[in-house]
Order: C-alpha cells, then structure tokens, then sequence
C-alpha cells in the first residue's frame, strides 16, 4: 500500500519560496592583487534585492564598513570590526559603497549594486578621499559599462 503526502497549500509556498533563497556573494578584503594593494575582491558586485554579501576578512587590518552617502537614503549603514567577517542583507535597490577604513585612503573601496540602481548620479557625486576617488570612479566607470550592454 503506498502512502501519499498531502501538503497544505501554505506548506507547498513555504516549500517553493525556501527553493528561490537568496544568494549570498563572498567578497574578500585583500593586503595585495594584480590590481594593486589594499583592494576588495570582487571590488564590484551586482546581487537582487535580500541576497547577502559577506565581507571575509583575510587580515586583521581590514574592515568592511558603508561609505557615508552613498546608499539608497532609507538603506541602513554598516560597520565591520577590524579582522571580523561581516554579511550584510542588501534589502533596498541602490549603490552602495563600501570601504575598508583604515586603507579608505589607499583606495580600498568596492560597490554593491542592488537590483536597477535609480540614484547613480547622486552616488558618484559622494566625495571620496585620496586614492579612492579614482578606484570609485572606475567602478562607475565599469557599472556604465555592463549597463550599456544590456
């Protein structure tokens, strides 16, 4: 004789929705790269709204921590402890910067992008410190990019 299951219809959407989890993305803070020193990898990330990315903190120096003003005006800010991995849910569609503190000089900077980003020019207009602001620039350079060849 076989058995058979039956699955209230809210079991059955608790089951599908646990099937379509969000992802989570691994971004490592790195002392050196081909690209030079102090530098997150992937500096550039692309994820939909709820997925997660987890800053993993290959050094004891570096920190993963939200730039001031550059993210969606109700998005909630973040700060890493220095040498602590830190995952952050980006729950709202924007840019979002992220720097490493104590190297934000030397141009240890990286960008979220979540979801279709409506605010990129309020987010390239953020002031960004010393060697920063050129590692940003290229980053918006590098999302203009992959947004024209779509």
């Amino acid at each position: 004789m076989r058995k058979v299951l039956l699955l209230a219809p809210s079991a059955v959407r608790a089951i599908m929705a646990g099937s379509a989890a969000a992802a989570e993305i691994e971004v490592k803070t790195l002392n050196k790269r081909v690209e030079g020193a102090m530098v997150f990898e992937p500096a550039l990330v692309k994820n939909a709204p709820g997925d997660t990315v987890r800053f993993v903190a290959t050094d004891r120096g570096h920190n993963a921590e939200s730039i001031k003003g550059v993210l969606p005006a109700d998005a909630t800010p973040f700060v890493g402890k220095n040498g602590e991995d830190v995952a952050m849910a980006f729950d709202k569609a924007g840019i979002y910067g992220v720097k490493c503190l104590p190297h934000y000089g030397m141009g240890m900077v990286a960008m979220v992008v979540v979801g279709t980003p409506a605010s990129v020019g309020e987010a390239r207009a953020v002031p960004q410190v010393g060697k920063a602001k050129q590692v940003m620039a290229g980053l918006f350079e590098r999302l203009a990019a992959q947004t024209a060849q779509k």
